[in-house]
């Protein structure tokens, strides 16, 4: 998929009053990618507000997506006050939610500033490509993750460290990565934000499985993203590089909790992320 084409992914189409439809890309999956869903619903939300910028979005991966069928997503407008705007949307396949955001919005205003800082990382230059990272793997993993490298563009990420993929690698409870799309976007700055939380779903379970010498490329799992949880902070384009520091600090009951910070490469915090996401072993299933 090339930029133009993910330009096109967020085009929503009119069908009817705060009703908008989205197609999928002719990838390959047989699911929606979560990030897919999270950007087109915020689109759609973000076309009935009129000058709020969203701050925050929590959501819920209800069922599988089929990206053979188009996804209706259906806007209700909760709440519109002097400061804060608030719109539910919930995204259907065949009469059927599939998954549901609530979205905040907030116009601008001068107040406290602080942020914590980005963790240390060598720069995107000096970063091993993840391709390099294939071969570490056991075979059937090694497939997997290739696939996912060749379907996943213009998605590009960078790992700050490629040994997180050996076997031996040392057990962690958090990791980074350089990430962004690929190629030049235009400049509206919402289809930045909509780029930036379409990306913000990769690479993040695959933190909670660092503590137990795993990647999500590991054929004996089955994960899935449960929910999705994104504050803007700042600006940022999705086009320059973003330095995605993620931990997680609890797995249990076959579920992880895993967090990231999204840095600007100057060092600005402009996005928090938070997710639980689905940890199973085929063999308890």
């Amino acid at each position: 998929m090339t930029a133009d084409e993910l330009v096109a992914l967020f085009d929503l189409a009119p069908a009817g009053e705060d009703r908008f439809t989205g197609l999928s890309p002719h990838n390959g999956w047989r699911r929606v990618f979560g990030g897919q869903v999270l950007a087109q619903a915020l689109v759609a939300a973000e076309r009935t507000v009129v000058d709020r910028q969203p701050h925050s979005l929590h959501a819920y991966f209800l069922l599988g997506g089929d990206p053979k069928k188009p996804i209706l997503f259906e806007v209700e407008r909760l709440r519109d006050g002097r400061s804060f705007t608030t719109r539910r949307v919930v995204a259907r396949q065949d009469g059927m939610a599939i998954f549901v955001m609530t979205a905040s919005f907030h116009g601008q205003e001068t107040g406290l500033d602080h942020a914590a800082p980005p963790p240390a990382a060598p720069p995107p230059a000096a970063c091993a490509s993840p391709y390099e990272a294939v071969d570490m793997l056991e075979a059937p993993s090694r497939f997997r993750m290739k696939g996912m490298l060749d379907t996943t563009w213009p998605i590009e990420y960078r790992p700050t460290d490629l040994s997180r993929y050996a076997p031996e690698a040392k057990r962690e409870t958090g990791q980074s990565f350089w990430t962004r799309i690929g190629e030049r976007l235009p400049d509206d700055p919402a289809l930045h934000r909509a780029a930036l939380l379409y990306l913000s779903d990769m690479t993040l379970l695959d933190v909670a499985l660092r503590p137990h010498g795993m990647t999500i490329y590991d054929h004996r799992l089955q994960v899935a993203s449960l929910d999705h949880a994104l504050w803007f902070h700042r600006p940022a384009r999705a086009d320059e590089w973003l330095l995605y520091a993620q931990d997680s600090p609890n797995a249990a009951n076959a579920t992880a909790l895993v967090r990231g910070l999204l840095y600007a490469a100057d060092g600005t915090l402009v996005s928090s992320v938070a997710q639980e996401g689905l940890l199973r072993r085929r063999g308890d299933i």
